[in-house]
C-alpha cells in the first residue's frame, strides 16, 4: 500500500461511473472531453460520447481479450487482442493480433502482421498522421507510416518485454519495458537507443511512460517504482516513492501535474513533477490498469470488475501536507 501517501482533497474529484460491466477493462482511450471507448476481457468494447456519464456496449470485435486500444479520430481506431493460453489454435494462428475499425467501433477487422505466432503483442500506439507502433515481448517492434495499412517488422536492441510507450510526434518516441528498459527513437523506429537507467535497477520492471516535451518524462513500474528524466531519456533517475504496490499505468499533463494508478484501487497525484505524491479516493479496491486523460481537466482509470473511475474538476479543502518521495543520489530536482 502507499504508506507515506496523504489523502488528496485537491481541486477536483475521481468518482464512479456505471459501466455496465463486470469485464477486467484493460484499455481507454478518451478523443476528447465527450468522446471515448474502453476495452477489456472477452472481448467486452464500450463507448460514450458524453464523457462517460453514459456507456454503450458495441458488438464484440472478438471473443478474445482486448489488451490495449487506441484511436487517432472519432473513426479509426486499434486494438490489440489476445487469445487464452488454453484457446486451441493451429500452429498458424497468432496468440496476440491486431484488429483496426474504419467507423468508430462498429466493425472491425483483422491486421495482417508477419511475426512469431507465439510472440505477445501488448501495445499500440498512433500519430494522427498514421505513423504508428505496435510492440511487445521479446523487444518486438512494428512500425506505419500509412495508418496501419502495411506495417515493418523493427529491429529493437532489446529482448526484454516492452510493456508502455509514449511519444511525442511521428519521429521521437519512447518505449518501457522488463529489465529496467528504456529506449528511444528520434527517427520513427529506424535506430534506437538505449536509456540509462541509474541505480539499483536489479527487478525493477517499467510498465508505462508519460512524457510532456522532448526533455522531461516520466516512468512506473512494479514495487512503486518511479523514474524521471530531463534529458530526453538519455538517463533516469529513481525517487524513491515508499509505494508497494506494483503501478500500471502513468499520465502527466504538464511539466508539474501527474497521475499514476495500480494495484488495490491505488491512484496517486502530484503537482511538482514527481517530488511529492498524495493518494486520491477511489471507492474501490481493485486493480487499477490504465488511464486517459483529455486536456487538463478531464481524465478516466479503468480496471478490474468493470471499473470505471472519472475526474471532474472541483473545489475542495486544501490538501494535508504530502511527504516528500526522498530523491536518490544524482537526482536533482528540476
Amino acid at each position: 500500500l502507499c504508506a507515506v501517501c496523504s489523502v488528496s482533497v485537491f481541486a477536483g474529484a475521481w468518482t464512479k461511473q456505471k459501466s455496465g460491466t463486470l469485464a477486467w477493462l484493460h484499455a481507454v482511450y478518451f478523443l476528447d472531453a465527450s468522446r471515448g471507448w474502453v476495452a477489456g476481457s472477452n472481448g467486452t468494447l464500450l463507448s460514450t460520447t458524453d464523457g462517460g456519464e453514459t456507456w454503450t456496449a458495441l458488438r464484440q470485435p472478438t471473443e478474445d481479450n482486448v489488451r490495449d486500444l487506441y484511436f487517432a479520430d472519432q473513426r479509426r481506431g486499434w486494438i490489440v487482442c489476445e487469445r487464452s493460453l488454453y484457446a486451441l489454435r493451429t500452429k498458424e494462428e497468432q496468440r496476440t493480433y491486431l484488429m483496426n475499425t474504419a467507423d468508430g467501433g462498429l466493425t472491425w477487422q483483422r491486421v495482417n502482421l508477419n511475426g512469431d505466432p507465439d510472440a505477445r503483442l501488448l501495445r499500440v500506439l498512433l500519430t494522427t498522421d498514421g505513423h504508428g507502433w505496435v510492440f511487445g515481448e521479446g523487444g518486438m517492434i512494428f512500425t506505419t507510416s500509412d495508418g496501419g495499412v502495411t506495417w515493418t517488422k523493427r529491429r529493437a536492441p532489446t529482448r526484454h518485454v516492452l510493456f508502455g510507450g509514449a511519444f511525442l510526434d511521428a519521429s521521437q518516441l519512447w518505449l518501457v519495458g522488463a529489465g529496467a528498459t528504456v529506449i528511444q527513437t528520434r527517427d520513427s523506429g529506424e535506430t534506437w537507443r538505449i536509456g540509462n537507467v541509474l541505480g539499483i535497477t536489479e527487478g525493477v520492471r517499467f510498465t508505462a511512460t508519460s512524457f510532456v516535451d522532448r526533455s522531461r518524462g516520466w516512468a512506473v513500474g512494479n514495487g512503486g517504482n518511479i523514474f524521471l528524466t530531463a534529458d530526453g531519456g538519455r538517463t533516469w533517475q529513481a525517487l524513491n516513492s515508499k509505494i508497494a504496490e506494483d503501478l500500471s499505468d502513468v499520465k502527466f499533463i504538464d511539466a508539474s501535474e501527474g497521475w499514476a494508478l495500480g494495484g488495490n484501487g491505488l491512484l496517486i497525484h502530484t503537482t511538482d513533477g514527481g517530488f511529492h505524491w498524495t493518494e486520491e479516493q477511489t471507492g474501490t479496491t481493485h486493480p487499477l490498469d490504465r488511464i486517459s486523460f483529455a486536456g487538463r481537466a478531464r481524465g478516466w482509470a479503468v480496471g478490474f470488475g468493470g471499473t470505471i473511475l472519472s475526474y471532474v474538476p472541483g473545489a475542495r479543502e486544501k490538501a494535508p501536507a504530502a511527504r516528500q518521495a526522498p530523491v536518490l543520489k544524482g537526482a536533482g530536482r528540476p
